[in-house]
């Protein structure tokens, strides 16, 4: 056997997956497009067309390289937050900034508080640092602030994460629930507050916005409301130097020209946004309708997505899963205990929906068996 070189040990002894399969991979595997993708929590309803056509007028502009400062989009964002540029970083999505976060508080062996079946990434990127993972059950379909305050104190835990709304159940506090719950963090704590639906839920659910804490950082992306998933560009808010602390790794050519113009026209284009907001919350609507009819409880949520909840336990909700995807239907799953009885799915365009109503019974069906 040939030699080659060694990788570092604590990236050796990684398993060799991603947080996610995506749905081009699963179209390949079978050989045909899914006639619905309702499964990534993306906007079917696409960005505001004032970016669009933004877009298209700099797309002959790609061959410089981008601002590496993100000068625009961070003024923009900013000012869209009514606080000072240095108290704002843009990244690559929530998840390239959640990665530099874990680099920054994490090292091999320390303790990381999360909820059990939160987002995968952000496990992904702390165990790419060594940490070890410290997850607390979620209670009634929430993530438990109170298990996740006593953990963070118990581990003297360097990084805690919660998302508000909530991915995967779409479940929510209100702000003053939320504000009470960093008061209450240990100062040594790093708090990072996943807002990426944020604008999505009810504005109660937001706490005011505050950047003089040095134990908190909010992230928020262009992917869900504002219908850009496909750039990857997000933007994190805290104080400043907790902000001036990820210029120490952020890749700063990481940001396309095109995300950074983007952006900032999504941001500037607010009509739009109350737009997609109103058809987002109809789209729940009729989805909650879709599920109820077929005997299924949907959750309520503050996402673009619903969770539905199939009534019995994570081994027949898997069949659910797999039927919908036999019959071109693109959904998701949480997988962890408790929260596995469920099916995940996300708003999508009326047709979309059509084919949800069309072939949800039959995948009961097949999945009961009968």
């Amino acid at each position: 056997m040939r030699a080659r070189p060694a990788l570092v040990p604590l990236v050796a002894a990684l398993p060799e997956t991603v947080p996610f399969v995506g749905p081009e991979a699963q179209e390949r595997a079978r050989g045909r497009p899914f006639r619905a993708r309702i499964g990534a929590n993306e906007s079917s309803f696409g960005p505001s067309p004032r970016a669009v056509a933004r877009m298209a007028e700099i797309a002959g502009d790609m061959w410089m390289y981008c601002d590496p400062d993100n000068h625009d989009l961070k003024l923009a964002a900013a000012a869209h937050l009514g606080v000072a540029p240095e108290n704002v970083v843009v990244g690559e999505g929530v998840d390239g900034l959640l990665g530099l976060l874990v680099r920054l508080y994490v090292g091999p062996g320390d303790p990381v508080v999360t909820s059990l079946g939160a987002y995968p990434t952000f496990n992904f990127h702390v165990a790419g640092c060594g940490g070890r993972l410290v997850t607390v059950p979620y209670e009634r379909d929430h993530e438990s602030l109170d298990g996740l305050l006593a953990a963070a104190r118990r581990e003297k835990a360097p990084l805690v994460y919660l998302s508000n709304p909530d991915n995967p159940m779409g479940s929510w506090w209100e702000a003053h629930e939320i504000e009470r719950f960093i008061e209450a963090l240990p100062e040594t704590s790093m708090l990072v507050l996943d807002e990426a639906y944020g604008e999505l839920g009810p504005a109660s659910a937001l706490p005011c916005v505050d950047v003089s804490r040095p134990n908190l950082v909010r992230m928020r992306t262009f992917s869900k409301a504002y219908g850009l998933a496909g750039i990857r560009c997000g933007y994190a808010f805290g104080e400043a130097q907790v902000i001036r602390d990820f210029e120490k790794l952020r890749n700063h050519y990481g940001v396309s020209r095109m995300a950074q113009v983007a952006g900032a026209e999504a941001l500037a284009d607010q009509a739009w946004l109350r737009d997609v907001v109103a058809r987002v919350d109809a789209g729940r609507r009729r989805i909650a309708a879709i599920a109820a009819e077929n005997g299924l409880d949907p959750l309520p949520s503050a996402t673009n997505f619903v969770t539905v909840d199939c009534g019995r336990d994570g081994a027949f909700a898997l069949k659910v899963l797999e039927n919908m995807l036999a019959r071109d239907v693109f959904i998701r799953k949480p997988m962890a205990p408790g929260l596995d009885r469920c099916i995940r799915i996300s708003v999508g365009l009326d047709h979309e929906l059509d084919i949800l109503a069309e072939e949800l019974p039959g995948a009961l069906v097949a999945a009961r068996g009968n």
